[in-house]
């Protein structure tokens, strides 16, 4: 993707904080900066997402709620279309319809990245029953 360079001023509190959290991350305050104001122009366009860290990386997630890309698991594996399906998929995750909205909104604008995050999601699955089928037949030797 094409980039453009913007020049800004920060509090001195805010970049002492932006440097910190880079050194922690052992990532460049210019990404973080980047990662982080992403991040908050999406959240800002979808009320309802944040965004969590975790082994894998930063993902979209409801607040209060699992991850936008396990809500749109749930909601493509239902065979129903429509209100039909946001209530089924409603009632599969526990959640409320408009939080099953919020996720599918935020999947409408980003499906690209949510369906490489599920097909990497799908992999590793895949990595770690095939170890465990090997230790399985180890262990029946």
């Amino acid at each position: 993707m094409p980039t453009r360079h913007l020049s800004l001023r920060l509090a001195a509190d805010t970049l002492e904080r932006l440097e910190a959290r880079s050194r922690q991350l052992g990532q460049s305050r210019s990404h973080l900066a980047r990662v982080l104001l992403e991040e908050g122009l999406r959240m800002a366009a979808h009320p309802g997402i944040v965004f969590r860290s975790g082994p894998a990386g930063r993902r979209p997630s409801l607040a209060g709620g699992p991850d936008v890309w396990e809500v749109v698991r749930v909601f493509t594996g239902v065979d129903e279309q429509g209100e039909g399906a946001l209530r089924r998929a409603a009632e599969l995750t526990g959640l409320t319809l408009e939080q099953v909205r919020i996720a599918l909104c935020y999947y409408a604008d980003f499906r690209d990245e949510l369906d490489d995050w599920i097909r990497r999601v799908d992999d590793e699955a895949a990595r770690a029953e095939s170890a465990w089928q090997r230790t399985q037949d180890l262990l029946r030797r």
